[in-house]
């Protein structure tokens, strides 16, 4: 096993059963908290999450995680969000008001500009845009799952990793600045390419 504590953050939003099963496929070392204590002793966080933006701040917020998630990413400590948890990263998001988000990356959170059905929900091709250690061994144009009707609008294109296009949307769907990663799909509802995700996650940065 890795000898890379990860902090899985549980703030009553996330998909955590899943999130769980895919660590335990890759043997990783993680602990499950929602004790900010825990965030700060780790070596590495992961932000799930699953519904509204404004939701989720709430939820890390009640449980005092906010301060303690920043000074991780403070402390060089890499984060993994994904999908609600990726766009919790973003300063603001829009989804039933204007919310503050964690603010560790500069850019907002919008609905997808499309015609199509909302939310996307089911497989949807990601198009890289430039190498990672996140996505060793994931081949360009791989087919993840989606479930999601917002999409974050980053100021700083440079840190774009992959772009997805959903109706003539071709938003960010993979996120990286510095030590800060984000996935807009599920990788660990997302067979053994969603797995490699995690593997990375754990196992290379």
């Amino acid at each position: 096993m890795t000898q890379n504590k990860i902090a899985l953050i549980d703030y009553g939003l996330g998909n955590l059963f899943s999130v769980e099963r895919a660590l335990k496929a890759v043997q990783a070392d993680y602990k499950l908290t929602d004790n900010p204590e825990d965030l700060l002793r780790a070596n590495k966080l992961i932000l799930p999450g699953v519904g509204a933006f404004s939701d989720g701040m709430k939820g890390l917020l009640k449980r005092q995680l906010i301060k303690p998630i920043q000074q991780a990413i403070n402390q060089g400590k890499s984060l993994l969000g994904i999908c609600l948890g990726m766009q919790l990263l973003m300063e603001t998001g829009h989804e039933f008001g204007e919310h503050t988000g964690l603010g560790l990356i500069s850019g907002e959170v919008i609905k997808i500009k499309t015609k199509e059905k909302l939310p996307q929900i089911g497989w949807n091709q990601i198009k890289i845009i430039k190498t990672d250690p996140l996505l060793d061994g994931v081949s360009n144009k791989t087919w993840f799952y989606f479930v999601h009707s917002f999409v974050i609008r980053p100021k700083n294109n440079n840190s774009i990793v992959a772009v997805t296009d959903y109706g003539g949307d071709n938003f960010c769907s993979i996120i990286r600045n510095h030590n800060i990663y984000g996935v807009q799909f599920h990788p660990e509802k997302s067979d053994q390419q969603g797995i490699k995700i995690y593997a990375n996650f754990v196992n290379k940065i």
